[in-house]
C-alpha cells in the first residue's frame, strides 16, 4: 500500500509543469494498472503497511477513484488548451486522489474520518476555482456546511469509541452497541454524504455550479464515501437497525419516487442527472438498512455503476455545454442534425441510467429490488414506481435533446473530437463489460 502512496507523492512536482499536463494522465493510468496487479481478489484484508490495508471493497472504490480521477485531467482539456492554471488543477486532482486513497485503505476509523474531511478541500477548491457561475460560492457553502454540521457529531463519536473499544481498528469495532445517539452521531454525516432524501439539497447546488470535474468526482466517488461508510460501520448497529431501518427504508424509497417525479420537470442538463443520482442513491441507502447480504453486495454493485453512468452522463452535458454555451434543454435541441455519432453515447448512457441490459446497473438493481422486496413486500409498489420513472426521465433527457428543431443560433459547431469519444468510451466500456465479473462485486463480506 505504501509503495501506491509514495507513487503518488512522486507525481507532484510534474502537476506544476505546464507543459506535462497529459503525463499526469499517463501516470494515473500506470498506478491504476499497478494497483490492480498488486491486489488479490480476497475478501480478507491483505496489503497491511501502517495504517493501510486492502480488502475487495476497499480495493474496488480505491480503482474506481484512479480510474474517475484520470478520466477527470482526459476531460478537462479546455483548462490546458486556455492555460487556466491546469498545473493547479492536476495538483488538486493528485490531492483529492490521495485523500480518497487514504480515506478507503485505512485501518484506522479516526485516520479514516480525517481523511474524509481532508477530501472536501480540493472538491471545494474545484468549485470555487473552475466552476462557470457566480452562484458556485453559494454551492461551495452548502458543500461545506452540510458536511461540517453532520461530521462534529461524529467527532465526538470516534472519541466514545475509542474510550468503549479501547482502539479505533475497523476489525475491533465489531461488538453491537444499542445507542440511537451514537448511530446518528455516527452515520449523520454518511446519510448527508450519500445524499439521503431531506438533506440532499446541497447536492444538485453543488453539480451544476461544478466544473465538468468537479461533477465526476463528486458523482463517482464522493457520493460513495457515505456508501462506504455504512458498509464499513453497519455491524457496529445491527441492534439499533431493527427497529430503525423501517424509517430509513421508507424515506428512502418514497424519497427515490418524489426526486424521479422531479426530473421530470427539470430543464437543466446537469440538474436532471443530478437529482437523478440522488434517486439511485436512495435505492443504495434501502438496500444497505436491509441488512441483508444481498442487499450490501448490490449497494455495493450499484455504487460502482452509478459512478460510472453518472460521471458520463456529466461529460455528455458538458460537451454540449462547450459547443451551445448552455444547459438548457430548450436551446440543447435537435443535437441528432449535428452530431450523430454523439446521439449515439447518449443513447448508451441513458440506457445504462435506467438500468437498460447489459449494464451492471441492471445487475445490482436487481440484486437491490430482491432484497428490498424480501424485506418488506409493500417495497414492491415504490420500486415499480422508482424503475418505472427512471425510465422516463431518461427518455426524456435522450429525446428532448436529440430530437426537434436544433438552436438557430449557432454559427459553426465541431462534431467531436478523438479524446471526447476515447472518454465516453473509457467510461462505457468499464460499465458494460464488467457486469461479466459481477460475482467479484460479493465476495467482501
Amino acid at each position: 500500500m505504501l509503495k501506491i502512496l509514495f507513487m503518488m507523492l512522486m507525481m507532484t512536482p510534474l502537476t506544476f509543469l505546464s507543459g506535462y499536463f497529459w503525463l499526469n494522465q499517463v501516470f494515473l493510468v500506470v498506478l491504476f494498472f499497478l494497483f490492480m496487479l498488486s491486489m488479490s481478489f480476497n475478501y480478507t484484508v491483505l496489503n497491511i503497511s501502517g495504517i493501510l490495508g486492502c480488502d475487495l471493497l476497499s480495493y474496488i472504490l480505491i480503482l474506481l477513484s484512479i480510474w474517475i480521477c484520470l478520466l477527470m485531467i482526459l476531460a478537462s482539456s479546455s483548462l490546458y488548451n486556455s492555460n487556466f492554471y491546469s498545473g493547479f488543477f492536476c495538483f488538486t486532482v493528485l490531492f483529492l486522489l490521495f485523500s480518497l486513497f487514504m480515506a478507503f485503505s485505512s485501518l484506522n476509523f479516526f485516520i479514516f474520518y480525517l481523511f474524509f474531511e481532508i477530501s472536501l478541500i480540493p472538491t471545494l477548491i474545484l468549485i470555487l476555482g473552475w466552476g462557470y457561475q457566480p452562484e458556485r460560492l453559494q454551492a461551495g457553502v452548502y458543500l461545506l456546511f452540510y458536511t461540517l454540521l453532520a461530521s462534529l457529531p461524529m467527532l465526538i463519536a470516534v472519541f466514545y469509541l475509542y474510550s468503549y473499544f479501547d482502539s479505533l481498528i475497523f476489525s475491533f469495532l465489531s461488538c453491537p452497541i444499542d445507542s440511537f445517539v451514537l448511530f446518528f452521531c455516527v452515520n449523520m454525516v454518511f446519510f448527508v454524504k450519500m445524499p439521503m432524501y431531506f438533506i440532499h439539497l446541497w447536492l444538485p447546488k453543488a453539480h451544476v455550479e461544478a466544473p465538468v470535474s468537479g461533477s465526476m468526482i463528486l458523482a463517482g466517488i464522493m457520493l460513495k464515501l457515505g456508501g462506504y461508510g455504512l458498509l464499513r460501520l453497519m455491524k457496529l448497529f445491527s441492534g439499533v437497525l431493527s427497529s430503525l431501518s423501517f424509517y430509513f427504508v421508507g424515506i428512502s424509497i418514497l424519497g427515490g419516487v418524489l426526486i424521479s417525479l422531479m426530473c421530470l420537470r427539470q430543464t437543466d442538463m446537469k440538474s436532471l442527472i443530478a437529482y437523478s443520482s440522488v434517486a439511485h442513491m436512495g435505492l443504495v441507502l434501502g438496500g444497505i438498512m436491509t441488512f441483508f447480504y444481498w442487499g450490501f453486495c448490490g449497494s455495493l454493485m450499484m455504487m460502482v455503476a452509478h459512478g460510472l453512468s453518472s460521471s458520463g452522463l456529466f461529460c455528455l452535458a458538458n460537451i454540449s455545454y462547450e459547443r451551445i454555451y448552455s444547459r438548457s434543454l430548450f436551446l440543447n435541441k435537435g443535437l441528432i442534425n449535428l452530431m450523430p455519432v454523439m446521439t449515439l453515447w447518449w443513447f448508451l448512457f441513458s440506457a445504462c441510467n435506467m438500468a437498460a441490459p447489459p449494464s451492471l446497473n441492471l445487475a445490482g438493481e436487481i440484486m437491490l429490488i430482491n432484497s428490498l422486496v424480501s424485506w418488506s413486500w409493500l417495497n414492491m409498489f415504490g420500486l415499480a414506481l422508482m424503475s418505472f420513472l427512471s425510465a422516463c426521465y431518461s427518455l426524456y433527457l435522450f429525446s428532448y435533446s436529440q430530437h426537434g428543431k436544433f438552436y438557430s443560433g449557432l454559427l459553426s459547431f465541431n462534431l467531436g473530437s478523438y479524446r471526447e469519444y476515447l472518454l465516453l468510451f473509457l467510461h462505457w466500456w468499464p460499465l458494460n463489460f464488467f457486469v461479466l465479473k459481477g460475482d467479484l462485486l460479493s465476495l467482501f463480506i
